[in-house]
């Protein structure tokens, strides 16, 4: 039996220093693991604790971090336990199986999003007919399916967001606001359609997710079972499923918490061991 476990990774698995503020006071803070270096700087830690249960969660299932970043941004982050089969880029843009793209599958993406959704073009002209460098600090074009906007969270106008939001999701989009980043991502680029192509390809019985975002909201509704932090889009919103655990904790102790209740479930799915044979002495 194949246990296939997909799970966001960004304030869900790890979690940056602004993120850890999320958890609890300093004095109470757990030892934490640094998972990811960029520009000779720490940026994605766990806790230890969270590592060991990956590394155990990783060699009892099929493992699938299913992220929103980039292959590049991907590459950088280091899990504990054996290197990923399968994983999951670019929001479902991307699957790379051996640390390869499958360009087979970003093919049928590309010409689905071509068949189901506004044109990048048009969103991205958009955003920049609309939005204030008094608090947009970066636009971005995230392998050429979807872009983001990195923001003064403190200073993005409120209605904003709620007026993009209905203009793109006419056009087949969904807007995702996450820490500093305003997401517009198509509707038919999902981790929910990658996660059942894995599936497909290791014989799944099984699938388990955890996510925080909006964007997570396919694949949790996609798996058997599902997880979400106390944190988060998800949790703002009061997002539920009658397949969905939903946490209390929250930052990096949920981080633990998920990967805690993901590898007792894989566990339990595990065949029993055959019981030893017996001894059979000597006549």
């Amino acid at each position: 039996m194949t246990v296939l476990v997909a799970s966001d990774l960004d304030r869900t698995l790890i979690y940056s220093s602004a993120a850890l503020a999320l958890a609890m006071p300093d004095a109470q803070a757990p030892r934490l693991l640094c998972v990811e270096v960029h520009e000779s700087k720490p940026l994605s830690y766990m806790t230890e604790d969270a590592a060991g249960l990956l590394a155990e969660l990783a060699a009892d299932t099929v493992f699938v971090p299913t992220t929103t970043r980039t292959r590049k941004q991907y590459q950088r982050i280091q899990l504990p336990g054996p290197a990923p089969r399968f994983a999951i880029c670019a929001n479902g843009g991307h699957l790379l199986v051996d640390g390869v793209t499958d360009h087979d599958w970003h093919a049928s993406v590309v010409r689905r999003l071509a068949a189901e959704c506004a044109p990048l073009a048009d969103v991205r002209a958009r955003l920049f007919a609309t939005t204030d460098p008094s608090w947009v600090r970066k636009h971005r074009v995230a392998e050429d399916v979807f872009t983001y906007l990195v923001v003064e969270r403190d200073l993005l106008p409120g209605e904003w967001l709620a007026e993009f939001s209905a203009w793109a999701g006419e056009r087949g989009w969904t807007v995702s606001l996450q820490g500093r980043k305003v997401y517009a991502v198509p509707k038919p680029l999902t981790k929910s359609a990658a996660m059942r192509e894995v599936a497909r390809r290791c014989g799944a019985t099984l699938t388990l997710a955890a996510g925080d975002s909006l964007l997570d909201a396919d694949l949790l509704l996609a798996a058997d079972r599902a997880w979400r932090p106390g944190h988060g889009e998800l949790a703002d919103s009061a997002w539920t499923a009658p397949h969905l655990d939903v946490l209390t904790e929250r930052g990096v102790a949920a981080g633990e918490e998920i990967l805690r209740r993901l590898a007792a479930t894989g566990r339990a799915w595990r065949p029993a061991e055959p019981d030893a044979p017996a001894a059979v002495g000597l006549v």
